[in-house]
């Protein structure tokens, strides 16, 4: 993505956050539009970072989808570890296991590890290159294959499309 297209991508996304949580009174837009181009302005240098992120009609989609699983992910992962809690006799099998990701952007693999450490019941220790290291509280597969599948395929066809 051109410096020119990524300036412009952050600063209608920046924009409609903005409108989106203030009133829509003169000073209020003047003081986003404010903002916002400063914001552009100040991170001009990580566009080699944020350039991985592809704006077309499919990823727009896909980081929807993606935000939808997350929530999901996010709920079912809260009342997994809620009921471990509420009930100690019910076993747990904590450790570490290894992962593969396809994702190639470093931007990628920041979300997808942020994304499993989000969710109760998993920790990202580390990424290193095309592995993560990930904390199960209940390591239900301990193979790579089976592993990757259980913990990053979930998000990790929609982060394909988002970031390359």
């Amino acid at each position: 993505m051109n410096k020119v297209k990524h300036a412009l991508f952050l600063f209608v996304i920046l924009m409609l956050v903005w409108v989106l949580l203030t009133s829509w009174n003169t000073q209020e837009i003047v003081a986003g539009i404010i903002v916002s181009v400063l914001i552009v302005l100040l991170t001009m240098k990580l566009e080699p970072v944020l350039g991985a992120i592809r704006v077309n009609p499919k990823s727009i989609l896909y980081s929807i989808l993606y935000f939808f699983t997350f929530i999901k992910e996010l709920i079912v992962s809260n009342l997994d570890v809620a009921r471990r809690v509420l009930s100690p006799s019910l076993p747990i099998n904590p450790g570490f296991v290894k992962v593969n990701t396809r994702l190639k952007s470093k931007i990628g693999k920041l979300v997808l590890a942020n994304s499993i450490t989000l969710t109760p019941g998993t920790l990202t220790a580390e990424v290193e290159g095309d592995h993560l290291y990930i904390h199960w509280i209940d390591v239900t597969e301990d193979k790579i294959d089976g592993a990757t599948k259980e913990i990053v395929g979930k998000f990790e066809k929609y982060l394909e499309v988002i970031f390359g």
